[in-house]
């Protein structure tokens, strides 16, 4: 039976992915060994706090909690747009939308400031190696764009394929974080093993709120796995379980490394050594095997949060387009279900700022890899925090399913908590970003989140107003239809309703 020509250029590829798939997705852009070697020493440089292993742990906890109701609308809504679709299903369009240009740039910072780490570090391994300097090809820029075009090659291919190369990358970063911390275990400073950095209690001191802000920024991604569940196989049970399971890895792998640490400089001797080694403090741990081989892992850490970040972006593109809410052309896709224009449309942005920040001499660590990533993570939040809302609005019009612990109270308790974080971020940015307070950036990087979300209401009224028939459909587009919105009935029986207040069509 031939398959429509509008149905090959504007649909993904189907049952591609399992649990394991969509793991080495969002375990790749956690980036478990640049998030220990490169936030861990800063939380313990910036906060001067040895608290970091129970600061993941009880921000773990608080995301657990907040993953039960997002899995649990997961469950019922498969959408490669994700929190776009989740947030107008239960808020209303015109919040769907501008939450959706709030995830795109949440997400394209993540992805193209990895390029600012990438780029110096992989030049300076080089040239430590090979005794190489002042030559035109080891300017980072060179390095970074040499990924670049990796990611651009991954991002045209069927979807198993990237999700191979992340396993692989996964796997061995993995080992080697826990062969470094068993080497720091067994060598303990003075004889005893600590357990001094596990106790909570010194995240209620002073600079505490920074040092769980940096722990729950540091798992932006693990939620990412609905960006591809029109790709998975099941996507009810794998969504679920690929969000939970890496979120319980990823908090044992930081606690368990950043404990690591502690016992083996000890407690005493952690800010300092955070300050004189940095990243090295986790890499010397183990001998000189493991700590060339935890370089070069740091490397491959970064480009495969790179290549995981990709699909996410495109993705949002694409859902976005298909429902017209971005030129359709965004959701034209290959032979391979891969987005190609989407794709294209991200690879551009990383090749502009590559190209930008090597022009004008930026600071690429800092401008570009500290200060993107940094924003990046703050947009997570507040994603998270309004799909908190989301869940409990979507419900409150469809509570069959699923449980009040589900519906209610876990979105309920998690939507409360994170708004808190969003403030605490707020009040402490410079700080999080390493600027003196009353710095422009620090007011400037989070304000463009309320731009372009003010952005996407006014997108919305157009729309609304232009386009009824265009947006009446937003955010109900389901795998089972293609670029066609679901059915009054829903995709498995279950009646969709239009988002009201006060009787008003959102």
């Amino acid at each position: 039976m031939s398959i429509p020509a509008s149905r090959v250029t504007a649909a993904l590829a189907r049952d591609k992915l399992g649990v394991w798939d969509l793991m080495s997705f969002t375990g790749g852009s956690v980036a478990p060994m640049l998030v220990i070697a490169g936030v861990v020493t800063t939380a313990f440089v910036v906060t001067g706090l040895i608290a970091a292993p129970a600061a993941f742990i009880v921000f773990a906890l608080v995301l657990a909690v907040w993953s039960v109701g997002y899995t649990g609308m997961a469950r019922h809504i498969t959408n490669a747009g994700a929190m776009y679709a989740f947030v107008t299903r239960g808020l209303g369009r015109p919040l769907g939308i501008a939450v959706a240009m709030v995830a795109l740039v949440a997400y394209n910072e993540l992805q193209v400031g990895l390029y600012g780490i990438f780029g110096p570090s992989t030049r300076d391994f080089v040239n430590q190696r090979l005794k190489v300097s002042d030559h035109w090809w080891t300017s980072w820029v060179v390095f970074a764009l040499i990924a670049w075009a990796a990611v651009a090659v991954l991002g045209w291919l069927k979807i198993t394929i990237p999700g191979r190369v992340l396993a692989l990358l996964l796997t061995a970063e993995i080992a080697v974080v826990l062969a470094l911390d068993v080497a720091g275990v067994a060598h303990p400073a003075g004889g005893h093993l600590s357990v001094g950095t596990l106790s909570p209690v010194s995240l209620i001191r002073a600079g505490g709120g920074v040092l769980g802000l940096l722990a729950i920024l540091s798992f932006a991604g693990f939620e990412s796995g609905a960006v591809l569940s029109e790709e998975t196989r099941n996507p009810r049970r794998t969504v679920p379980a690929a969000t939970f399971l890496i979120l319980a890895a990823a908090a044992v792998v930081y606690a368990g490394s950043s404990w690591a640490m502690a016992v083996h400089y000890g407690d005493g001797n952690l800010v300092a050594t955070a300050g004189k080694l940095g990243p090295g403090m986790l890499f010397t741990m183990g001998g000189p095997f493991l700590e060339w081989a935890s370089n070069i892992l740091l490397l491959t850490s970064v480009f495969a949060a790179m290549v995981a970040y990709h699909p996410f972006v495109t993705r949002y593109i694409f859902a976005l387009a298909r429902e017209g809410v971005l030129p359709r052309v965004f959701a034209r896709t290959n032979a391979a279900g891969a987005p190609v224009v989407a794709s294209t449309a991200q690879t551009l942005i990383g090749l502009i700022v590559i190209a930008g920040y090597g022009a004008f001499d930026h600071n690429p660590l800092v401008h570009l890899f500290f200060w993107c990533g940094t924003s990046g993570g703050f947009g997570a939040l507040i994603l998270y925090t309004v799909a908190s809302f989301a869940v409990i609005g979507y419900f409150a019009r469809h509570p069959f399913g699923e449980s009040v612990w589900v519906r209610l109270v876990a979105p309920g308790v998690a939507g409360v908590v994170l708004t808190g974080l969003v403030v605490l971020a707020l009040h402490n940015y410079p700080t999080l970003l390493g600027v003196a307070p009353g710095s422009p950036v620090a007011f400037w990087l989070p304000a463009v989140y309320g731009i372009v979300a003010v952005a996407g209401l006014l997108l919305a009224g157009g729309l609304r107003v232009l386009r009824p028939d265009l947006y009446r459909a937003i955010g109900l587009t389901t795998p089972d239809t293609d670029s066609t919105p679901a059915s009054p009935q829903g995709r498995r029986g279950w009646p969709i309703e239009t988002p009201t207040w006060q009787g008003v069509d959102l």
